[in-house]
């Protein structure tokens, strides 16, 4: 039997950041140089797939430096990490590398910044994500307000409403982040904001890409893992932009077929910490399917690149 035709919209930038691949990079060195186990506290980024191949390769992942022994290497997640955790680490003379993100330790070095100049914070973000714990882990807890919504602003109880700062998850909606921001600035006129956005460039590429081709599609189908935040918002996002059906997948056996059933056009995109080889995958699955006319859509380049830690350079 003939395949039904089928557009297919690729949308671009997507998949790995320069953060993610880094942070996958310095576990895959470190298991090089100290050999296996080489222990990971919480998964090093959010995707299942990712992470069951590094543990295939010998590492262990753990949400706590108690779960570790003392004579092995520890590696600290992407998402960054309280203060707490390192000053343990050194503590019980362990040896550990940090593979948070290099633009979320840049929103680490602002709170503390802001801090040192007599202001509080207040941190934009979601409550029990690994990075939001381990942003609001640079200060004493007094000194970090959270706010979700834009409504959680009206009830904030600040010291000084005179001496306040705000920073943001990286990986938050961008839009749903301009309208907090909004609220705050118009609760407390004189709150500092950060010199660059603190949502990074990856997160806002792929959500800008997702609004271009919107317009052209009738489903969504966004790469990612159910506990990975910017993917999530890519959903959102989609969803906002209209299309009437946009879900999260981790792989092409969890494509809903029958919910595509009688769709002319299809959107792809993955979040930033899904692999190139998940969306291979997908494609393929669509092509089995269907007559494919694929158009990848790019709405921005991405040449950023990060340095793994000078201790993975070296050599063993």
């Amino acid at each position: 039997m003939p395949k039904d035709t089928l557009n297919l919209y690729l949308a671009a930038p997507r998949g790995f950041c320069a953060g993610v691949d880094r942070a996958v990079k310095i576990v895959e060195l470190a298991l090089q140089k100290w050999g296996a186990p080489v222990y990971v506290r919480h998964e090093i980024v959010h995707n299942k797939f990712v992470v069951d191949g590094l543990r295939d390769l010998g590492a262990i992942f753990v949400e706590s430096l108690d779960d570790c022994p003392t004579d092995r290497p520890v590696v600290f997640s992407a998402h960054g990490v309280p203060k707490s955790v390192p000053t343990e680490a050194a503590r019980r003379e362990m040896v550990y590398v940090d593979a948070t993100c290099p633009l979320v330790s840049k929103v680490h070095i602002e709170a503390e910044r802001h801090s040192a100049n007599g202001l509080q914070m207040i941190m934009i973000g979601h409550a029990g994500h690994p990075e939001t714990v381990g942003t609001m882990g640079q200060l004493p807890p007094e000194e970090v307000l959270l706010v979700e919504t834009a409504a959680d602003v009206a009830s904030l109880k600040v010291r000084d409403p005179k001496k306040l700062a705000f920073i943001t998850q990286t990986t938050l909606s961008v839009d749903d982040t301009a309208d907090i921001v909004s609220a705050l600035q118009a609760r407390f006129p004189q709150i500092v904001g950060p010199h660059k956005e603190d949502i990074c460039y990856a997160t806002t590429n792929r959500q800008s890409a997702v609004k271009v081709i919107a317009k052209n599609i009738d489903a969504l189908l966004v790469i990612g893992a159910p506990n990975s935040s910017n993917s999530k918002r890519l959903v959102e996002v989609g969803k906002a932009a209209g299309c009437k059906y946009a879900q999260l997948v981790q792989r092409a056996t969890d494509i809903d077929w029958r919910a595509l059933h009688g769709i002319g056009a299809v959107g792809i995109t993955a979040g930033a910490s899904a692999p190139e080889m998940l969306i291979d995958e997908v494609l393929n699955a669509f092509a089995e399917r269907f007559d494919l006319t694929v158009k990848n859509i790019e709405t921005a380049k991405e040449n950023v690149e990060f340095k793994v830690p000078r201790i993975l350079r070296e050599s063993v």
